[in-house]
């Protein structure tokens, strides 16, 4: 099947080999700039019968360089190493003869001919994942396939204990990747077939081209060292606004939620740290008088793992919010896609909510 697939798709791709170097022009112009390029300079072009193969192992590279364009970012986005796609961003330069990628101010762009090439490499990463090869029916028993699912570190904590314990016994060759990647790319990972799910607190994902299933509702909680002073009280707004604050600017989204209330209500707490990880947290409030306003699951994780951290509930009705899962709709009838997005709705519900209220 890949075969007869690639013999389909592979005259596309060389057809479209460049013959000169162009810079970027808009999307709809670059095939027409191609053509009158190629028509002016023309040289001798590689017969069928003496062109080199493609490996076809590096057009995912091509899209996830496309999609992310960062060569760390493609490498999360693939689950490998950066240099191993740097090697292989070199063998598409040395096959299609262009740059394909170039370094700029706003990071690495692609050339006019890359963009005239990736949409034949992306239909034919779609048409071969989720069309040709994918199977009609889903056998979680005896599946070897790995699931990619976006989470931010809170979602890691939140979703996988119990799903990995899940996939031990229902998909016990299955594998799981978990992914924390900025918006955009979840956006394009959904899209390309490279990301399975996103769940959590994704207030972008909206729009006609994905679907959404609310989970349950989450909340925030206060967390301090178990001596703190004011550990042992219900303490006040004025104590909550004057105490020093360990503050989380995570990439995940959910501390926004608690940002903009506070702005809103025109609160402003002393920061005195910033910081871009929930995981150091436990280690900074126990030897601090540093208090840190968290996700609850976060909180009550980090209560029951360190015995000097207490919770407490906040002085002031914060807001709660919703923790979803997301996909995108082309993808809504793909068996795989069903049974994780069921197996996730069964294990995550309000029923189910294993965090206590």
């Amino acid at each position: 099947m890949h075969g007869e697939f690639f013999n389909a798709i592979l005259p596309q791709l060389r057809a479209r080999r460049p013959l000169k170097c162009l810079p970027r022009t808009s999307s709809e112009q670059d095939e027409q700039t191609l053509k009158q390029a190629n028509d002016q300079h023309p040289r001798q072009r590689d017969s069928p019968a003496t062109m080199p193969e493609l490996d076809l192992n590096l057009i995912p590279y091509l899209v996830a360089l496309e999609e992310t364009r960062n060569v760390s970012r493609a490498g999360d986005l693939l689950g490998v190493s950066q240099p191993r796609v740097s090697a292989a961003l070199g063998k598409l330069r040395e096959y299609f003869g262009d740059p394909l990628f170039v370094r700029t101010s706003r990071g690495m762009e692609p050339t006019a001919y890359a963009l005239v090439l990736i949409p034949a490499a992306r239909d034919a990463l779609a048409r071969i994942e989720h069309g040709l090869v994918a199977p009609r029916d889903f056998d979680p028993a005896t599946s070897k396939h790995t699931f990619s699912i976006a989470l931010s570190d809170v979602g890691e904590i939140v979703f996988l204990p119990r799903l990995l314990q899940e996939f031990a016994r229902r998909a016990p060759l299955a594998n799981l990747r978990s992914v924390s990647l900025p918006h955009a790319d979840v956006e394009r990972g959904l899209e390309a077939g490279s990301i399975d799910l996103a769940v959590g607190y994704f207030p972008d994902l909206r729009g006609t081209n994905f679907f959404q299933q609310r989970l349950f509702t989450h909340r925030f909680i206060c967390l301090m060292r178990r001596d703190h002073p004011l550990a042992s009280e219900h303490f006040s707004l004025k104590q909550f606004l004057a105490c020093g604050h360990a503050v989380v600017r995570a990439e995940g989204r959910s501390q926004e939620v608690l940002e903009k209330y506070l702005a809103k209500r025109r609160l402003v707490r002393r920061a005195v740290l910033e910081t871009s990880h929930f995981m150091s947290l436990p280690y900074i409030l126990s030897r601090t008088d540093l208090i840190a306003t968290v996700p609850h699951a976060i909180g009550y994780a980090y209560s029951t793992e360190h015995a000097s951290i207490v919770l407490v509930e906040p002085p002031l009705p914060l807001p709660r919010f919703d923790l979803r899962q997301h996909w995108h709709r082309k993808f809504h009838n793909d068996a795989r896609t069903v049974w994780l997005r069921t197996l996730v709705a069964e294990l995550y519900n309000d029923a189910l909510d294993e965090w206590p209220k």
